[in-house]
């Protein structure tokens, strides 16, 4: 399969590494990873759809193989929406369908509001304009903690206790997942593939434990005229059903499918989440051929 690597220099000089795949005529598919993930968590979504349509996939600043920021107060969505637009702009596309998971869901809601004409249509992975502190809480208890393991099954086995609401796993998709997520440093040992700084922009425990977190239902308007997805899995503790089921009705348009024995954040892999996908993209390509 078609395949070519870029290193786009953001505004500030950060070099963002950015994957295209394959190549047909369907509408682009941009894929935004989470907080501490990267590009390759949509392996299996490259599988399924650059036979049809070019498939970007983009590592955030200080992941996976993009260069670490020399602010890391820089880790913001509000930058990594701009460092996406960036990309965007290296690569010529001028309209793409995004597919955000949890912190890339969020970059993509700042995209339908601050560049809403790049934006075919959203598909949310396990991120919603509610997010419940349990999750958050969970998720900044292993941000930033130097680990590291002498294996890539110790790793995997690491991996696998820390995502609750997984039910049915096999050790290989935890395997798969660990070697997407995680690296081999030049010692040998196994760790996360992210600048352990990432939580310097992380919000204070106390004010999330409060429930004070920035409130984003008023971004979803922008999404009104375009093809939504929400993918909740059933387990997350970071979306609710409840917040899935707001989000469907301020956006009636909406489809939000539900994946059973997974958490905070379905693989991608699932058939649930597969022809939710596949269905997504059929309503953003129908879309954008009546533009």
């Amino acid at each position: 399969m078609q395949c070519e690597r870029r290193l786009v220099p953001a505004a500030d000089g950060t070099r963002i590494h950015a994957v295209l795949h394959g190549g047909g005529d369907g509408t682009p598919l941009l894929c935004l990873p989470g907080l501490t993930r990267n590009g390759r968590d949509f392996d299996v979504v490259v599988q399924q759809f650059a036979g049809e349509r070019s498939v970007l996939t983009i590592d955030f600043r200080g992941r996976g193989r993009s260069d670490n920021a020399a602010d890391p107060l820089t880790y913001r969505p509000d930058v990594e929406l701009a460092d996406t637009l960036a990309v965007l702009a290296a690569t010529g596309f001028k309209r793409v369908a995004v597919l955000g998971t949890s912190r890339g869901g969020i970059v993509g809601l700042l995209m339908a509001n601050a560049a809403p004409d790049f934006l075919a249509g959203l598909c949310l992975n396990d991120i919603g304009p509610r997010i419940e502190p349990e999750g958050l809480l969970r998720i900044m208890a292993y941000v930033g903690v130097d680990v590291s393991f002498e294996s890539w099954q110790a790793a995997a086995l690491a991996f696998a206790a820390a995502a609750p609401g997984f039910h049915g796993v096999m050790p290989e998709d935890w395997l798969r997942a660990t070697r997407q997520a995680y690296r081999q440093r030049d010692d040998g040992r196994i760790a996360p593939a992210y600048d352990l700084r990432l939580w310097e922009t992380l919000p204070n425990r106390v004010d999330v434990a409060e429930g004070n977190i920035p409130d984003l239902w008023p971004l979803l308007p922008a999404l009104l005229e375009k093809p939504v997805t929400c993918l909740r899995g059933a387990g997350s503790d970071l979306l609710s059903a409840e917040t899935a089921a707001r989000l469907c009705e301020a956006l009636p348009q909406a489809e939000t499918v539900e994946v059973p024995d997974r958490g905070h954040v379905p693989f991608l892999d699932e058939p649930a989440s597969s022809a939710a996908l596949s269905r997504w993209l059929a309503r953003v390509d129908a879309k954008e051929k009546g533009r």
